[in-house]
């Protein structure tokens, strides 16, 4: 969530620190030098979370908002992450190019007239390594993961790929990319000569979910060695009530939460992600006003008194999706950082939604609730793979992928002692 990573649909990527992760130490192969001899590294893939790739776009578009926005471009360039994009007045740009348009007829979501988007690199790690291109380490994401992947001898777009996707939109409406994701995975595991290892972060989790659910078990048993899961939304955040009622610029104070909002609220992964009511309180009041009071029940008149209700149609298209939390049938490790305060609910003055909220603080890694990310227990006993829990204290959502314990962590699970 990301995240976005985030779970909001801007700043993840410009908040990303610079920590240095990398782990030494090369395990031994059974046969080196015998290329005949199936590898004793099992593949990985890895899945972002929401903003945890780059995307792209090409212009022909019949009017734009501002002078100086780009009406045609010849080629496609970097939307996301580009720094030089979100400034005053060209943000203006950034937001009408990378917003959706929700259909409500056909429940799908598309681009404006005039903008093509595209998602870089399937099947290569540079879109999620980085998300800013110019690899300036305010975009550094899954870069110390696959670095230290690189210095146990494994290979960039090799045995270690990324599988980035459009992260505005759900599972729904991804269809093409889980076919893509399973042949990936069918191929590198048939090249390796064993199952593969998922590691996914943020809403990558939920995606990755969401794919194994839909996949036969004899297939998982096939092909899934494990699933490595970083900082998991599995029941949705908090902060993301925020987000589709008054925007949230993360503190950067050059951009206007109001108008960021207006491009957040049309991600159908954000209003996917609002709290669940398998795991939320019935009754807890989780955004309150001077009139009224929000619960998760009360999403439907949410949307209405902020005037988004085709926000209401998102969530009713994606709320089943992995509602249930369906065993995904794979050994599981969540990895889940706690002790860093997280956005839990929020308090608005009369001028509700147009107005910043009080917030009140829960625990969590600062942008996954803790009830949330701990779900994953359920599937203790209730399938026969093991299920293991790891608290990482003190670790943020995205820090988390620099962390020496979980690149330690993940070590342990692609060579077993």
């Amino acid at each position: 969530m990301a995240g976005w990573h985030r779970v909001t649909s801007l700043s993840v990527g410009l908040l990303l620190l610079l920590l240095s992760a990398q782990s030494t130490g090369r395990p031994r192969e059974k046969c080196p030098g015998d290329k005949s001899c199936p590898s004793t590294r099992p593949p990985v893939v890895l899945i972002p979370g929401d903003l945890g790739n780059q995307l792209e776009a090409k212009l022909d578009k019949p009017s734009v908002v501002h002078y100086i926005c780009y009406k045609k471009t010849d080629s496609f360039f970097t939307l996301w992450l580009n720094l030089e994009l979100l400034v005053p007045v060209a943000i203006d740009c950034w937001i009408d190019n990378i917003r959706l348009i929700y259909n409500r007829t056909t429940h799908t979501s598309s681009s404006p007239p005039g903008v093509d988007i595209r998602v870089p690199g399937f099947g290569k790690t540079f879109s999620l390594e980085y998300l800013d291109p110019s690899k300036r380490s305010v975009g550094m994401y899954f870069f110390s993961i696959v670095q230290a992947l690189v210095e146990w001898g494994y290979t960039r777009d090799d045995d270690v790929r990324g599988a980035p996707y459009d992260w505005r939109k759900a599972p729904n409406e991804n269809k093409e990319y889980f076919l893509a994701l399973q042949h990936m995975i069918e191929e590198m595991s048939e090249k390796a000569g064993g199952p593969v290892v998922l590691i996914a972060h943020s809403m990558g989790n939920m995606y990755t979910l969401y794919f194994l659910n839909q996949q036969p078990q004899a297939w998982k048993d096939r092909y899934i060695k494990a699933f490595v899961s970083l900082g998991p939304p599995w029941a949705g955040v908090a902060k993301t009530l925020r987000v589709v009622a008054s925007g949230d610029n993360n503190r950067i104070p050059v951009i206007s939460p109001l108008k960021i909002r207006s491009q957040q609220r049309t991600a159908v992964s954000t209003n996917w992600l609002l709290p669940y009511s398998h795991t939320w309180d019935k009754d807890q009041v989780l955004v309150q006003t001077p009139t009224t009071n929000y619960t998760v029940q009360d999403y439907e008149r949410l949307y209405k008194d902020i005037g988004f209700t085709d926000g209401w149609q998102m969530r009713q298209d994606t709320e089943p999706l992995v509602f249930d939390l369906t065993p995904p049938g794979v050994a599981v490790h969540c990895l889940y950082g706690t002790g860093v305060p997280t956005s839990a609910a929020f308090q608005y003055s009369d001028k509700f939604p147009d107005v910043e909220p009080t917030v009140v603080y829960g625990d969590g890694d600062g942008t996954v609730n803790l009830r949330s990310a701990i779900q994953c227990k359920r599937w203790v006993g209730q399938q026969k793979q093991p299920v293991i829990l790891r608290e990482l204290p003190g670790n943020e959502h995205v820090d988390m992928l620099t962390n020496v314990t979980t690149v330690a962590y993940i070590k342990t699970v692609l060579f077993p002692s």
